[in-house]
C-alpha cells in the first residue's frame, strides 16, 4: 500500500493500518523533506490551529499541552511524535513527489511516477492500493489575485503560505489583503513589533472569541487518566462544534445576532461593527474565523491595528489606493487572500492509461471517485475539525481492504448506473459554502448527488454511521478481480510498495 502525503492525515491513515491492518506492508511518500504538511510548510507569524486540539487531535494519541488553540510548532511536534512513537518514520519517503498515477486493470495495479526533488531523477513505485492524504490546496503557491499596478509597488510583496523566514518587519507600515483565518491570525500578531498594522478586506467575516486554553480539558486530565480526559473532552467539544453549526441551519438569523453581539461587547458602542465585522452571507456559509483571547479585537482597538472594508482601485509606488480614495501606505504588503484548491495533490491520474476528468465523475461518500479503483482519497470537514472526518476515512479504508482479503479480491470501485445517474440532482462536491477558495475550484471536481452513497455530507455524526457501520456490500462498490484471473485461484497477495527503475 502507498499513502501519499506525510502530514497530519497520512501519519494517521498509518497508525490506522497498523493497528486494523498489521499483516500489510506500506510506504509514505511525501514530496517535501520534511514530515508535518501544512504543520512544517506554513511558517508565518503566529501560525496555529483555527480549532481546538481536542478535535483537531487524533482520536488514539490525546492532546495534553494545556493550550487548546495551539501554535504551529507544537502541532508539529505532535505530528511528529506520533509517528515516532508508532514507529511510523521509518516507512516516510521524503522529496519523493508523486507527479502521476496510473490503474491497470489487467494485474489490478496502481503505477506511481515519482520525481525526486533533491535531484529530479524518476522512479516508478507500484502497488494494489493507494491512500491519498495529500491535502486539499497547491503546496506550489497560494492563491493571489492579479491586483492592478502589482509592479509599481517599490516594497515587499508576499503570501503567507510563502513567508521568509528572515523577514524583519519591527517598526515597519504592513497591509494585510484579506479577511479570512491567515489574516485574523497575522495581525495582531504582527501589530506586536510592526509600526502599524492595516487588515485590508473586501468583506467582513465572522469572527468568534476563544480561550487558548480549555479549563474543563485541562481539569480533568488533573483527575483523570490522559485517555479518558481526552475522550470526554473531545465528546464535548465535537457536540458543541455540531450544536453550533446545526443553529447555524435551523437559525441563523439568532446565530448571528449572538456573534455580532459579542463583537460589539469587545468593540465597544462607537465602533461601526455592521460595516466591518457584519458578512452578507448568514454564519458557516463560510468558516468563522477563531480569536483567540480576543487578540484581533484588542490590537484594533488599542491602534496597533487598523480594520479597513472597502476595494482595492490599484496597487501604488507607496501603497494601495482604494476605490474610495483613501491611499493605505505601506512598506510590506501580506497577500493573505487564500489558496488554490486541488485534488490528488495535483497529480495526473489515469485509469488504463486514460485520464480520469474528475468533473465528469461523482463522489463515494466523499472519498471515493466513480470509475476509479482501489484509491481513497482524505478531504476532512469545512464545518468541524479536519481530523475528525480523516480518522474515520482511514478507519473505513482498513475495513475496505480487509473485506477485498476476506472475499479473496483484488479491486473495488465505486458504479454509477446512466439511469441513477440521471435520476439524481446533481451538486456541488461541496454544497453551502461559499468561501472563495472552493468557489474558484468546484468546477473542477468530482458531483455529488441526493442520495447515499453519492454523498459529501460534511456530517460527522452522518459520517460516524455510513462508515465506520453501514455494510460495503451496498450494491454501489464493485468488488471483482482482474479479468484474467478467476475469483476460485484469486489469492490476496501483500499490499507492498514494490519499486522499479524508471
Amino acid at each position: 500500500m502507498i499513502i501519499v502525503g506525510a502530514g497530519l492525515s497520512g501519519v494517521g491513515a498509518a497508525r490506522h493500518l497498523q493497528d486494523h491492518c498489521p499483516g500489510k506492508t506500506y510506504a509514505i511518500l511525501e514530496g517535501r523533506a520534511a514530515m508535518g504538511g501544512t504543520w512544517d510548510l506554513f511558517r508565518y507569524p503566529g501560525v496555529r490551529s483555527d480549532s481546538d486540539m481536542h478535535t483537531l487531535g487524533y482520536h488514539f494519541k490525546p492532546w495534553i499541552d494545556e493550550k487548546a488553540i495551539a501554535e504551529g510548532p507544537a502541532i508539529l511536534s505532535y505530528i511528529e511524535e506520533t509517528a515516532k512513537e508508532n514507529n511510523i518514520t521509518p516507512h516516510i519517503r521524503y522529496q519523493h513527489l508523486v507527479e502521476a498515477a496510473n490503474w491497470c486493470s489487467a494485474d489490478s495495479r496502481w503505477t506511481l511516477t515519482v520525481t525526486g526533488r533533491e535531484n529530479g531523477a524518476g522512479q516508478r513505485f507500484s502497488c494494489n492500493f493507494l491512500l491519498m492524504c495529500a491535502g486539499y490546496y497547491s503546496y506550489r503557491q497560494g492563491f493571489s489575485p492579479p491586483f492592478p499596478g502589482r509592479g509599481r509597488f517599490k516594497g515587499k510583496i508576499l503570501h503567507p503560505q510563502e513567508w521568509p523566514p528572515d523577514l524583519d518587519y519591527r517598526g515597519k507600515k504592513i497591509v494585510v489583503i484579506g479577511s479570512g483565518a491567515t489574516a485574523v491570525t497575522l495581525v495582531p500578531v504582527l501589530a506586536a513589533s510592526a509600526g502599524h498594522v492595516t487588515m485590508l478586506q473586501r468583506s467582513p467575516t465572522y469572527m468568534i472569541s476563544m480561550p487558548w486554553r480549555d479549563r474543563i480539558a485541562n481539569l480533568l486530565r488533573k483527575l483523570l487518566p490522559a485517555a479518558w480526559a481526552y475522550r470526554i473532552t473531545r465528546w464535548k467539544n465535537v457536540h458543541l462544534q455540531q450544536y453550533l453549526y446545526r443553529r447555524t441551519r435551523t437559525d441563523p438569523e439568532g446565530i448571528k445576532k449572538v456573534l455580532l453581539d459579542r463583537v460589539r461587547k469587545q468593540m465597544g458602542p462607537d465602533y461601526d461593527v455592521d460595516r466591518h465585522f457584519t458578512p452578507s452571507y448568514n454564519p458557516w456559509d463560510q468558516r468563522l474565523c477563531l480569536v483567540p483571547e480576543n487578540d484581533f479585537f484588542i490590537a484594533v482597538k488599542e491602534g496597533r491595528a487598523e480594520l479597513v472594508t472597502d476595494h482595492i482601485d490599484c496597487f501604488t509606488e507607496t501603497g494601495i489606493l482604494l476605490r474610495s480614495g483613501r491611499e493605505l501606505a505601506a512598506e510590506i504588503i501580506v497577500t493573505a487572500t487564500g489558496l488554490n484548491l486541488v485534488q490528488m495533490g495535483e497529480m495526473d491520474l489515469r485509469v488504463d492509461n486514460r485520464a480520469v476528468d474528475f468533473s465528469k465523475t461523482w463522489t463515494y461518500k466523499g472519498l471515493m471517485v466513480s470509475g476509479v479503483p482501489n484509491l481513497v482519497s482524505t478531504f476532512g470537514y469545512v464545518n468541524a475539525s479536519w481530523t475528525l472526518r480523516s480518522d474515520i476515512i482511514a478507519q473505513w479504508a482498513c475495513r475496505l481492504i480487509n473485506h477485498l482479503d476476506a472475499s479473496g479480491l483484488r479491486q473495488v470501485m465505486p458504479v454509477i448506473s446512466a439511469g441513477e445517474a440521471a435520476a439524481m440532482k446533481q451538486r456541488p462536491w461541496v454544497d453551502g459554502f461559499s468561501s472563495g477558495y472552493m468557489q474558484r475550484a468546484m468546477h473542477a471536481f468530482p458531483r455529488q448527488g441526493d442520495r447515499e452513497p453519492w454523498l459529501n455530507t460534511q456530517d460527522y455524526g452522518r459520517d460516524k454511521k455510513m462508515l465506520l457501520n453501514d455494510a460495503l456490500e451496498d450494491g454501489a462498490l464493485q468488488f471483482t478481480n482482474p479479468p484474467a484471473q478467476p475469483a476460485a485461484s484469486a489469492a490476496s497477495p501483500p499490499l507492498s510498495t514494490n519499486r522499479s527503475a524508471a
